[in-house]
C-alpha cells in the first residue's frame, strides 16, 4: 500500500488551461491509496526467497488453493455434495478478481462488476443463484424470475460522443447512415450466430465454452483476430470498429487486433439469457460488483478461510501436501496443509511455479502460459454528484468515446430512493492495452500516485471538467498486473491449458485461465467441475 498526499490532478495532467489555474488551487488536498494485491507474493514466489520452516501442521480432506470465484463455487460445490472436510488458502488477494471495498457504508468494486444473466447452457452458474436466492423462481427454465434488486435498472448506459451523451454504447448521433447500416448488419449477424450449431450439433457459442461446437469450420475464427474478420467481412465503419475494440478491452483487456476473432464474437454471440422479469440481455449487479456474490457463495459453502498463498503443492503417498506463507511487515512465515485431494484454483501462471513437476500434466510453462492484460481500477468517493451536461443523464456505466479508459460506473445506482444519496462513489476502469502488457506493468510499478491517477481520472475529466475535482473526498487505486488471461488467436488449442482441464486426481486445476479468458462463468465451471471430482 502506498500512500501520498498531493493536489488532486494539479501538475499531473501535464497541460493546464490558464483559465483553470485558480481552480486547480482551491481544490482540496487528498490523500490516495494504491493498492497492489499480489505483488509482495508473486515476487517472493518469482524471486524464490528462502522461508522459514513450517510452524505447524493442519490436515483436511480437500484443500482449495485460492478464493476467487473458481475456488468460492468449489467449495459451495462440495458443501452441497456433502463434503464439509475442507480449508480454503485465500491466496494474496481474498476473492481475487470478484473484490471489492468500501467507504464506510458505500461499496465499491476493486474487479469485476456485473454478471449477465445466464443462459440455459449455463446450469452451474443457475444452480449458484438459485441457491443464493437471486433467481427466486424456475431456475432452469427459458426465463426464470429474478431477485428484481440485482437486475440493472435504467439508464443503464451511455456514451459521450461528439461532446454529448447519448444512449448505449454504439455511437449513433451525428454518424452517417452508411455507418447506421453496417451496425445494423453486425447485430444481424451476431443474432444468426447465437442460433447457429456446427456439424456436431453443438451451439457455436455457449458457456461454458466447452460445450461449444468444435466444428473446423468455427474453429477457423480462433487463427484470425476480430478486426482481421471485420475486414473479411467488409465492415468499415470507424465507430463500429471503436465500438468491437472497446467491448475486448472491456472484456479482455486487450485490443480488437489481439484478440481472437472466437472469442471476440463469443463475447456478444453467448449471452443471450432472459428473465421473466427483465428485458432480454440484462445485467445483474451490485454496489460492490461481483463482491456480494463473492460473498454469498462463500456463506453458502461454511468453508473455513485461512490467510496465505501456496508457494508448493506436491503429491505424496497419501495425498498432497501444500506449502504455505504469509508475510507480516515483510517477514514470511509458514505452515504446511496436507490434504486427501488440492483444488488449484490460482492462475497458470502462478501455478506454473508452485505445482510440483507440472510439466508432468501435459503443461509446458514456456509455450502453454497465456500474455495477461494489466488492469487499473479506481474509486472516486464524491462528497457530492457532479453537475452534468444537458443530455442523457448518469447512469450505471458511462463510457467516454477515447482510449485506454473504459469509463466508469456508479455505485449507487441501484439504490431506489425518493432523492439521490448526498455521496456516491465512481469507480473508473483502465485496461493498459494502449501498450505491452510486460512495458504496462512496469510503468504500473514505477509510476508515481500522480501519474496513476491521471490516466485513472483521464474519463472523469474528460466527462466533468475542473468541476469534478471539487467533488471528490477520497481515492483508491487498485493495479492488477496480471488481471486476466488475454484470448490471443490460437487460444483454444492451447494443449498446455487443454491438459490440465482433463486432470483427475489429487491434484485438481480449476481457474478460468483453463478457458482462456476471465469470466465469471468460466471460473465458477472449473470451481463446480473439480469439486465434483474432488468428492469421489
Amino acid at each position: 500500500m502506498l500512500r501520498r498526499s498531493f493536489l488532486v490532478w494539479a501538475g499531473a495532467s501535464g497541460v493546464v488551461a490558464a483559465g483553470s489555474v485558480a481552480g486547480f488551487q482551491r481544490w482540496q488536498e487528498i490523500t490516495p491509496t494504491v493498492h497492489y494485491p499480489g505483488r509482495d507474493e508473486g515476487h517472493f514466489l518469482r524471486d524464490r526467497r528462502a522461508l522459514p520452516p513450517p510452524s505447524q501442521v493442519i490436515h483436511t480432506d480437500v484443500a482449495i488453493l485460492g478464493s476467487g470465484v473458481a475456488g468460492l463455487t468449489a467449495a459451495w460445490k462440495l458443501n452441497k455434495l456433502g463434503k464439509t472436510d475442507m480449508l480454503m488458502i485465500d491466496g494474496p488477494q481474498p476473492h481475487g478478481n470478484a473484490a471489492g471495498g468500501a467507504f464506510g457504508d458505500l461499496e465499491y468494486p476493486t474487479g469485476a462488476h456485473y454478471l449477465p444473466l445466464p443462459s440455459p447452457e449455463s446450469v452451474h452458474v443457475r444452480e449458484i443463484l438459485a441457491d443464493l436466492g437471486i433467481i427466486q423462481k424456475d431456475p432452469y427454465a427459458e426465463k426464470p424470475y429474478y431477485d428484481e434488486r440485482f437486475i440493472l435498472h435504467g439508464p443503464e448506459e451511455r456514451l459521450l460522443f461528439n461532446g454529448h451523451w447519448q444512449d448505449g454504447f454504439i455511437p449513433t448521433d451525428g454518424v452517417p447512415q452508411w455507418e447506421r447500416d453496417e451496425h445494423a448488419r453486425f447485430f444481424a449477424e451476431v443474432a444468426r450466430l447465437r442460433q447457429t450449431h456446427g456439424a456436431d450439433g453443438r451451439r457455436v457459442f455457449v458457456f461454458p465454452t466447452v460445450m461449444s461446437s468444435e466444428d473446423p469450420q468455427w474453429q477457423a475464427l480462433d487463427r484470425i483476430t476480430l478486426k482481421q474478420w471485420l475486414e473479411q467481412g467488409g465492415y468499415k465503419s470507424p465507430t463500429l470498429h471503436w465500438y468491437l475494440n472497446y467491448c475486448c478491452r472491456d472484456d479482455y483487456g486487450t485490443r480488437y487486433d489481439q484478440v481472437s476473432a472466437w472469442a471476440g464474437l463469443h463475447y456478444y454471440c453467448s449471452r443471450w439469457g432472459q428473465a421473466a422479469n427483465a428485458g432480454n440481455g440484462a445485467w445483474l449487479t451490485w454496489p460492490g460488483g461481483l463482491q456480494p456474490l463473492a460473498s454469498g457463495i462463500e456463506r453458502a459453502s461454511g468453508v473455513k478461510r485461512m490467510a496465505g498463498t501456496t508457494v508448493s503443492l506436491k503429491k505424496t503417498a497419501d495425498g498432497v501436501e501444500a506449502l504455505c506463507f504469509k508475510l507480516e511487515n515483510g517477514k514470511p512465515s509458514t505452515y504446511l496443509v496436507r490434504a486427501r485431494k488440492a483444488i488449484c484454483a490460482m492462475p497458470v501462471y502462478v501455478a506454473a511455479r508452485v505445482v510440483d513437476n507440472i510439466a508432468a500434466y501435459g503443461f509446458d510453462a514456456a509455450k502453454h502460459i497465456p500474455e495477461y492484460a494489466p488492469w487499473m481500477v479506481a474509486n472516486f468517493l464524491l462528497k457530492r454528484f457532479p453537475d452534468e451536461r444537458p443530455s442523457q443523464p448518469l447512469s450505471w456505466d458511462n463510457v467516454v468515446y477515447s482510449e485506454p479508459g473504459l469509463g466508469f460506473v456508479v455505485s449507487t445506482h441501484q439504490d431506489i430512493r425518493v432523492r439521490p444519496p448526498e455521496k456516491t462513489v465512481f469507480s473508473a476502469y483502465v485496461a493498459l492495452s494502449d501498450r505491452k502488457p510486460s512495458t504496462a506493468r512496469h510503468w504500473m510499478a514505477a509510476a508515481k500516485p500522480e501519474e496513476l491517477l491521471a490516466l485513472a481520472s483521464a474519463d472523469l475529466k474528460e466527462a466533468y471538467g475542473p468541476q469534478f475535482a471539487s467533488c471528490v473526498e477520497r481515492v483508491d487505486i487498485t493495479l492488477r498486473g496480471h488481471a486476466m488471461a488475454s484470448p490471443w488467436p490460437n487460444f483454444r488449442s492451447n494443449a498446455g491449458m487443454k491438459a490440465l482441464r482433463e486432470v483427475d486426481g489429487p491434484i485438481l486445476f480449476a481457474h478460468a485461465d483453463l478457458s482462456g479468458f476471465s469470466v465469471f462463468e468460466e471460473a465458477a465451471w472449473w470451481g463446480y467441475r473439480a469439486a465434483t471430482l474432488a468428492a469421489k
